[in-house]
């Protein structure tokens, strides 16, 4: 059985990796063509180019590379229908991913056409669904909710498991080794703050969450605050927290382990909403969440926003323990005294949400990328 998988971005890669290695381990003899990067090359795919050729977000990033993407959108599509595949599998990165499908499926429209990450239509957007009914055959979800979703739309659909799930959760060993090798005393208040991976967050969080963080460290004026950040980012964020309080520790693309052990070891996190905050639960640190956006981006999404959290956690526990500080919320006054509760009387009920999130979306089950496979193999078979 031959596959052909298409992946846009690292964390695609890192999930196709991951279902790659369970289907090998289910159907020995399958074979793989496709695009995908460096993780996924490892589990034996050959990418047809570069997989950073998509990794591109944004009007502004989109724009001048235009020809180029559209170029490798049919060299895709191209592709897809040379190899003749069992079936095609996109891996996230809707934009090029569906576009790809549609012209394959224009030409052979019998190809099962697999989808691995709903949209998060029950977010926003919801009739994102029924367009992509159009192109997927089957859909392999992260969260629990959502394949009802996908089924009302027209397609089949799985929930698969997070790979968050997977991730090796750090020991009370570890966490006390990385506060040593950090210069970090054992009961020093150590927050972990994680302004996003994006320039443009950064930029626009990094001071309400420098000034929450100097109203945190005026009644504790031991505090201690360790930053990890993406490699493009380490001078911008190294210069930006240079008046910050806390003696930051700026970690340049830490390594799983590492990361893991300072989410273990903080007391608390400050965090711009996504995907972080299942990290953090995975690792049992509490967590308020803060976010900022233009002023026409904010207007935006509330007017098409279903949901009132924004916060996975919040949203996987259905409850509503994790505090968020959004748009003209996202201020030091209201964030700081969330922090400091945190600090001062412990995570309170977001320990038992955490717990359950982590439950629901497959701990202690089979690894994410095994059940990936299976539901791959059972739509085809």
């Amino acid at each position: 059985m031959k596959l052909f998988l298409i992946a846009g971005e690292p964390s695609g890669d890192r999930l196709g990796a991951a279902l790659m290695a369970g289907l090998k381990q289910l159907h020995p003899a399958v074979q793989f063509e496709g695009i995908g990067g460096p993780a996924m090359q490892a589990e034996g795919l050959s990418s047809q180019f570069p997989m950073e050729d998509l990794s591109v977000m944004g009007i502004a990033e989109v724009l001048p590379k235009y020809f180029a993407l559209r170029r490798r959108l049919h060299e895709a599509a191209r592709g897809v229908l040379a190899v003749r595949p069992a079936a095609l599998i996109t891996i996230d990165s809707p934009d090029f991913c569906l576009r790809v499908a549609r012209l394959v499926k224009d030409v052979e429209p019998e190809l099962p056409t697999i989808h691995y990450v709903a949209p998060s239509v029950w977010a926003w957007r919801p009739g994102r669904a029924a367009k992509m009914a159009r192109v997927i055959d089957h859909v392999l979800a992260l969260l629990p909710f959502e394949p009802p979703y996908m089924t009302a739309a027209g397609m089949t659909c799985d929930f698969v498991g997070h790979p968050v799930v997977a991730e090796p959760v750090a020991t009370p060993a570890q966490a006390q080794a990385f506060r040593a090798a950090q210069g970090i005393a054992p009961r020093a208040p150590l927050i972990v703050a994680l302004p996003g991976s994006r320039r443009s967050e950064v930029t626009r969080l990094i001071a309400p969450f420098g000034a929450s963080l100097r109203e945190v460290a005026a009644r504790h004026p031991e505090l201690r605050v360790v930053l990890p950040t993406p490699r493009h980012l380490a001078d911008h964020v190294t210069q930006a927290t240079q008046g910050w309080p806390g003696q930051p520790v700026i970690l340049t693309a830490p390594d799983v382990a590492t990361r893991t052990a300072a989410f273990a070891a903080a007391d608390a996190a400050l965090a711009a909403s996504g995907t972080v905050s299942l990290e953090l639960a995975a690792q049992n640190c509490p967590m308020v969440i803060a976010y900022d956006m233009a002023p026409v981006s904010l207007w935006l999404m509330r007017r098409m926003a279903r949901i009132d959290t924004v916060t996975l956690v919040n949203l996987v526990s259905e409850t509503r323990c994790v505090p968020e500080f959004i748009g003209n919320d996202c201020r030091p006054d209201r964030i700081a005294p969330a922090l400091l509760s945190l600090l001062e009387t412990g995570p309170g009920p977001q320990a038992a949400a955490m717990r359950l999130t982590m439950d629901r979306l497959g701990r202690g089950g089979e690894p994410p990328g095994l059940r990936a496979a299976a539901s791959v193999l059972a739509h085809l078979a």
